[in-house]
């Protein structure tokens, strides 16, 4: 596995694929890699070659109260997870902004409710770093998971509206045992916690089903008092919801039937 620290770089090599006439398959994460990038990198790997691997915790999407500077970071073992699911390059830029950096990619329907509303500045964030790694990398095909179902229909509108040759796909939500999403933040939980935000995917599961599902979920987890709700939408045919438990916050989401 070859790994790449520098833009240029990274750029140069992926002009040369381009040249090749090769498909570069990219998944971006943040690291502290889990069961969930396991199962997009599997997916990844069967669409091209060669899959390229980002790890890059991006400043530009945490606000100024949140989680930034304590985002679990792991390299080496977030690396050994690379090797052994064969990524071709992991790149791992120590930064992507310029000191006076003053260009941002704004997107101005999907990010404004669900997890916009509650985090102002968020996908401006997201949208700008992924158009830069969408230059760096100029991958053909780019995966994505639908735990973050409004970052993917975020992305889908950007490659749309930019017109860039990207075909973005999306991987169903992996979940552990008792159903929970995994999440890099996951870490923040005790194992105690772990079972009360269970209710979270059992509680969404069965309301998508429902006609009301906004309201009978909304019902139910305001019922729990560990819960604090932050929204419950349906949107583009899935049932979304954002809560807190202690300090930490989820969002989970599931198709409505």
């Amino acid at each position: 596995m070859l790994e790449i620290f520098c833009p240029i770089t990274m750029q140069q090599l992926a002009m040369q694929w381009k040249r090749e006439g090769k498909v570069a398959v990219f998944v971006p994460t943040m690291g502290a890699l889990h069961k969930g990038h396991i199962a997009l990198f599997k997916e990844a790997r069967q669409l091209g070659d060669p899959l390229v691997v980002s790890i890059y915790v991006n400043p530009k999407q945490f606000g100024p109260h949140e989680d930034y500077q304590v985002y679990p970071r792991n390299y080496e073992k977030d690396k050994q997870i690379c090797i052994e699911q064969g990524v071709d390059v992991l790149f791992a830029p120590s930064n992507l902004y310029h000191e006076d950096h003053s260009s941002w990619v704004i997107e101005e329907k999907i990010s404004q409710g669900r997890c916009g509303k509650f985090r102002p500045g968020h996908f401006k964030g997201v949208a700008t770093v992924l158009m830069k790694l969408f230059c760096l990398i100029q991958p053909s095909i780019a995966v994505f998971g639908w735990k973050d179902a409004q970052q993917l229909e975020l992305v889908q509108r950007m490659v749309r509206d930019f017109y860039l040759p990207i075909k973005i796909v999306g991987v169903e939500t992996v979940r552990d045992e008792n159903g929970l999403a995994y999440s890099s933040r996951n870490t923040y939980l005790s194992e105690e916690q772990k079972k009360i935000a269970s209710q979270l995917p059992r509680i969404l599961k069965e309301a998508a089903s429902m006609p009301e599902a906004e309201v009978w979920a909304r019902q139910e987890l305001e019922k729990i008092p560990c819960f604090k709700l932050d929204y419950v939408e349906k949107v583009n045919g899935r049932l979304c919801a954002a809560l807190w438990i202690g300090n930490v916050r989820l969002i989970d989401n599931f198709p409505c039937l």
